[in-house]
C-alpha cells in the first residue's frame, strides 16, 4: 500500500511462465529499462520472453524499472530488485538482458543494476555470471554505455539470440571464466563485445582509431531474419493486471522500409525488407485474442500502407473481428497511398483516431528528408478522412530539420490549416465543435545511420525560437499544438552521437539523482548540465557540431548492411533538395543486398 500501482510489481499475470528452478539449466532475466506500463506494451519482449522459454532448459523472467516510490521502498527495506515470475533477486540469474530502445533510459540500466546489487561497469564484474547483454535498435551506436555492458546483440534476436544461450550453457556447465565466455561468444554473428576493441582519441575529442582485440572482426555485422514466415511467432504472454500504454495484440507486417527518409534510422538499419505472408498475421493475431481477451490488434511495421496485401489482409481480420467487437488499429500509415478502402476497415468497429506524419510543412523540404508526400496527396487523404466521418486527424512533424527556414516553419501551420478548410469542404455535416486537428511537432535529433548522422543539431535558443514562431503561425482554435521539451530532444542527441567519454557522465549523473529521463515529472536537466560540466564534457561536441565526412565515426566498427557510401550520397542529394526513389521503384544500390536479397518480396 506504500506505492502506486502495484500490480506492476506482483507478477502472476495469466499467460506468464512459471517454471521450477532445479529443472533448468539456465536462467535468463529480460530486464526493460523503462516502468512496467511500457515494457508490457513491448512487442519486442513478447517475442523474445516466448522464444527463450520455449527451450526446456531456459527459464525467462521479466524486470522492468521501478516508480520512484517502489525504488524507496526497495531501498529502504533493503531488497534487491527481483524478476516477476520467481521473486528471485538479478544477482541470481546466469544473463540479464537489456533492450536498448531509447537513449534517455540509460540512467535507468544503471538503476536497475544498482538494485540488484551488481557492479555497474563490465570491468568490475569479474565472474562470468551474471551477463548482463543488450539489444535493441540502439545498440547501432551504445558507446556510450559500453563500459556497463558485457556483450551486446546487433540486429535481430530471434536466431542469435538461442545461439548464444547455448554457449552460456555450456559456459555454466563447464565453469568458464568470463574472458573465454566472451571470447566464445564473440565468433557467433551479430555478437558485439565492447571491451574487444580499443578506442583512442585525437586531442581535439574526435576519434583517431578504433582497434580490435582477440582476433575479432574489425566490423560487427548485423543479424537479420530472412524469412519472417518461419521465425518464432509468440503466444500471448503475460496479460498485464493494470491498464498499460497498448493493450493489445499486436504483430509485425514486415520488417524495414522501402521509404529511405532520411532522417529515419528504423528505416536503414531494420534494411532489407521483408513481408510475412497475410495468412500468417491473420493467424497469429486471431489466435491472440482469442486467448488474451484483448479488444483491439494491431499491425505493426514502419509503413503499413506499405504492404502488399494489406487490403486482403484487412478483408479476413474484419470478417473474423467485426461480431467480436474488436478493433483494428493500423499505425504508421502514408498520406501517399491511403484510401477510402483501408479507411472503411479500419473504422468498421469504433472510430479511433488517424495519425499521419507529413514531418515537414513545405514541398521543399520534403523534398529534402526525402519524405515523398505531395500537397496533393494529402488533400486527397483529408477529403478521403473527412468524407469517412471523422472529426479528429493527427500530423506529425519536426522541427530544426536540415537546411529548413521560418517559411518551412509557417508551412506546418498553414498545412494544419488546409486539413481544417477541408474538413468544412467535405464532411457531409461538418460540426465545428468536434473538429480538432492536432499537430504533434518533435526536434530534428541526427541519428547514426542515416544520411544526416552528419548535421549538427540547431541550438536550443533556435528550436525555442521556431516553437514560439510556428505557435503564433497557427490562427484557430481547431488546431491543437504540441511540441516535445527541447532539454530532452538535447540529451537524446547528445547521446545518439555520442563515445565511450561519456560512461562518466551517466554515471556521474545517476549517482546525483537521474532516472527515468524519459517521464517529464523526474527529468533533471540542471543535473545533467552539471555532470557534463563536472566531468568537462561539451554536449555541443556531440550534439550541434557538423560532423567531417572523412571523420571516423563512434559507431563506425558496427555494420548494418547499409554503406557508408549510399549515406553520404544521400546527405548530398539532400542539400540539393534531389530526392530518391522508393525500393520498389528503383534500387539505388544501398549495400543491403549483401543479405542475399533486398526490396519486394525478397527479390534479388
Amino acid at each position: 500500500m506504500n506505492v502506486s500501482k502495484p500490480g506492476r510489481y506482483i507478477g502472476h499475470e495469466t499467460g506468464c511462465e512459471m517454471k521450477d528452478k532445479a529443472d533448468v539449466k539456465l536462467r535468463f532475466c529480460f530486464c526493460f529499462p523503462d516502468i512496467y506500463d511500457i515494457g508490457m506494451s513491448y512487442l519486442g519482449q513478447k517475442i523474445l520472453y516466448g522464444l527463450l522459454n520455449n527451450d526446456s532448459e531456459i527459464w525467462c523472467e521479466r524486470a522492468y524499472a521501478p516508480w520512484p516510490d517502489m525504488e524507496k521502498v526497495l531501498r529502504d527495506h533493503d531488497i534487491p530488485l527481483y524478476g516477476l515470475e520467481s521473486g528471485d533477486p538479478l544477482s541470481e540469474f546466469d544473463v540479464i538482458g537489456f533492450t536498448l530502445q531509447y537513449e534517455l533510459s540509460y540512467t535507468n540500466i544503471l538503476n536497475i543494476l544498482d538494485l540488484a546489487k551488481l557492479p555497474l561497469r563490465a570491468k568490475d564484474r569479474k565472474t562470468a555470471f551474471p551477463l548482463v547483454i543488450t539489444g535493441g535498435p540502439c545498440v547501432c551506436n551504445m558507446e556510450p554505455i559500453a563500459d556497463f555492458v558485457d556483450l551486446a546483440v546487433l540486429g535481430e534476436g530471434e536466431e542469435v539470440l538461442p545461439e548464444l544461450m547455448a554457449v552460456c550453457k555450456k559456459a555454466k556447465a563447464d565453469s568458464w571464466d568470463k574472458d573465454k565466455l566472451l571470447k566464445e561468444a564473440v565468433k557467433i554473428t551479430g555478437i558485439y563485445v565492447p571491451s574487444f576493441y580499443d578506442v583512442v582519441y585525437n586531442d581535439d575529442g574526435t576519434i583517431q582509431s578504433v582497434t580490435p582485440k582477440n582476433d575479432v572482426p574489425a566490423k560487427v555485422k548485423k543479424r537479420i531474419v530472412k524469412d519472417l514466415d518461419k521465425m518464432y511467432a509468440p503466444p500471448p504472454g503475460p496479460v498485464p493486471y493494470i491498464e498499460v500504454v497498448q493493450s493489445r495484440a499486436a504483430t509485425e507486417l514486415f520488417r524495414g522500409c522501402i521509404r529511405g527518409c532520411r532522417f529515419c534510422q528504423a528505416g536503414y538499419i531494420y534494411r532489407p525488407v521483408r513481408e510475412r505472408k497475410a495468412d500468417t498475421v491473420r493467424d497469429i493475431l486471431i489466435d491472440e485474442c482469442t486467448v488474451s481477451g484483448y479488444e483491439e490488434m494491431a499491425l505493426s511495421s514502419l509503413s503499413t500502407s506499405d504492404y502488399t496485401e494489406i487490403v486482403p489482409l484487412l478483408d479476413e481480420l474484419t470478417a473474423k473481428t467485426d461480431q467480436q467487437k474488436v478493433n483494428l488499429s493500423l499505425p504508421s500509415l502514408r498520406v501517399d497511398n491511403f484510401s477510402s478502402e483501408v479507411l472503411d476497415k479500419v473504422s468498421a468497429v469504433r472510430k479511433s483516431g488517424l495519425t499521419f506524419a507529413p514531418e515537414a510543412g513545405s514541398q521543399r523540404l520534403r523534398d529534402v528528408i526525402n519524405k515523398q508526400v505531395t500537397e496533393e496527396e494529402f488533400e486527397r487523404t483529408c477529403k478521403v478522412v473527412f468524407n469517412g466521418g471523422y472529426t479528429s486527424l493527427k500530423l506529425y512533424f519536426m522541427i530544426g530539420l536540415p537546411t529548413e527556414s521560418d517559411e518551412d516553419i509557417i508551412a506546418i501551420a498553414q498545412m494544419a490549416q488546409k486539413a481544417v478548410d477541408l474538413y468544412y469542404q467535405n464532411a457531409e455535416n461538418p460540426k465545428g465543435h468536434l473538429l480538432n486537428i492536432s499537430i504533434g511537432v518533435s526536434t530534428f535529433i541526427p541519428k547514426p545511420f542515416t544520411p544526416f548522422q552528419w548535421v549538427g543539431q540547431d541550438s536550443e535558443e533556435e528550436i525555442v525560437r521556431k516553437q514560439k514562431l510556428l505557435a503564433s503561425s497557427i490562427k484557430t482554435r481547431k488546431i491543437t499544438y504540441n511540441y516535445h521539451d527541447m532539454e530532452t530532444s538535447r540529451l537524446e542527441a547528445v547521446f545518439a552521437r555520442g563515445n565511450r567519454t561519456l560512461s562518466t557522465v551517466i554515471e556521474t549523473a545517476f549517482r546525483n539523482g537521474c532516472r527515468l529521463d524519459g517521464w517529464n515529472e523526474w527529468f533533471k536537466y540542471d543535473v545533467w548540465l552539471d555532470a557534463f560540466k563536472t566531468c568537462g564534457v561539451d554536449m555541443d561536441f556531440f550534439a550541434a557540431r557538423t560532423i567531417g565526412e572523412d571523420e571516423i565515426l563512434p559507431w563506425e566498427h558496427l555494420d548494418v548492411g547499409v554503406t557508408k557510401a549510399h549515406y553520404l550520397r544521400e546527405y548530398h542529394r539532400a542539400l540539393e533538395g534531389v530526392t530518391t526513389p522508393n525500393c520498389r521503384t528503383k534500387c539505388v544500390g544501398c549495400g543491403a543486398a549483401v543479405y542475399g536479397f533486398c526490396g519486394k518480396e525478397g527479390s534479388k
